[in-house]
């Protein structure tokens, strides 16, 4: 006999993969875009990058309720000239990590979509493609809005 605990552990771990697939094969939706710069993801990539989600997620004790914002990061990404075929899964695991740090680091006061963009527009120019850049980078941004700034006074080096 089940108790009600098992129960609920086996209905959230059930929702739990079900949520995961369903990110998954949104991210797998995004192939016809990334097809569009030489780039794919396969399924075991998609869920992959998913799980780095929730990992990242449960690292800065973060939950998300306004949607999934992978694949708005991977789409925002995928015509980068530094986003390449053979590494772009690591890339993108590495921006999913960067992203929720961000997040977390501003205290939530900058919109997904403008993390989003300072990310792309710094990994882009000032980093020519390093994560290690951007994260000095987002390191700053952090800093910045910290001493009670914001995104639109951020002096871009």
């Amino acid at each position: 006999m089940m108790n009600n605990y098992n129960l609920d552990f086996s209905l959230a771990a059930i929702g739990s993969s079900l949520i995961e697939r369903q990110a998954a094969e949104k991210l797998l939706a995004c192939n016809e875009e990334l097809k569009k710069n030489g780039l794919s993801l396969t399924a075991q990539q998609a869920l992959a990058l998913t799980q780095t989600r929730m990992n990242a997620l449960k690292e800065n004790k973060r939950i998300e309720l306004n949607g999934y914002i992978v694949d708005k990061l991977i789409l925002a990404f995928c015509n980068s000239p530094y986003i390449y075929k053979d590494t772009c899964e690591d890339t993108f695991h590495e921006l999913i990590h960067l992203f929720y740090d961000l997040k977390n680091n501003t205290w939530d006061t900058i919109s997904d979509e403008d993390v989003i963009e300072f990310m792309k527009n710094a990994f882009n120019n000032r980093c020519h493609g390093s994560l290690e850049l951007l994260s000095g980078e987002a390191l700053r941004l952090s800093e910045h809005i910290h001493c009670g700034k914001t995104i639109n006074t951020f002096k871009e080096d």
